[in-house]
């Protein structure tokens, strides 16, 4: 995997302050045979879902991508993770830990977060879970709708050993509408113990 095979970071993108760590990780995605493939959009504030999450691994090559990229992406992951002793690791690299038990005080806390940061890329896991679910958590799509920011799908798909970018969505008034045509962009693609639905 040459240099080539990230796509080039837009000027509005958030960014890390280190050279030591993309340089490490770009490294090692090398090894590991993981691309990530398209565009990356520039613009200060966006939501990045990827799916379909069956696997712990996929949280590490997605870390392992942004920090290649030296990207400064805030990432939603459950708190127990955080209260562990992994939360020294992740909190520096953009964790947030959440409570999924009370995902309705989410929502509120990410839209001030968006209006607080001039720029801000925020992931999330729209299944909410590594395991299979019939829908989707409708988060993203609130807190898209009410900080005002787009959402940009990232398809993975362990045959291929890749991350594609899809195509900026809008959240609208309609989200049983939203939902459907944005879950309906991931069908096809393969995760480590699963396929998207």
């Amino acid at each position: 995997m040459s240099g080539a095979m990230l796509p080039p970071v837009p000027p509005q993108a958030p960014r890390l302050d280190s050279r030591f760590w993309p340089w490490l990780m770009r490294g090692l995605l090398r090894l590991s045979g993981w691309r990530l493939l398209g565009e990356l959009p520039d613009c200060p504030k966006l939501i990045i879902i990827g799916a379909p999450h069956s696997s712990y691994w996929d949280g590490v090559w997605g870390l392992m991508i942004k920090i290649a990229l030296g990207l400064d992406i805030k990432i939603m992951i459950k708190r127990e993770v955080l209260d562990s002793p992994l939360g020294l690791i992740l909190r520096p690299i953009g964790m947030i830990g959440i409570n999924r038990k009370a995902a309705l005080n989410v929502v509120g806390p990410m839209v001030r977060r968006f209006a607080d940061h001039p720029r801000m890329w925020l992931g999330i896991t729209p299944e909410g879970t590594r395991k299979h679910v019939k829908h989707w958590k409708s988060g993203f799509l609130r807190i898209a709708r009410e900080a005002d920011v787009p959402v940009l799908p990232v398809f993975l798909d362990y045959p291929t050993r890749t991350f594609t970018l899809g195509t900026l969505q809008y959240a609208t008034d309609d989200p049983d509408a939203d939902m459907a045509r944005i879950r309906g962009l991931f069908r096809g693609y393969r995760g480590k113990h699963r396929n998207s639905e």
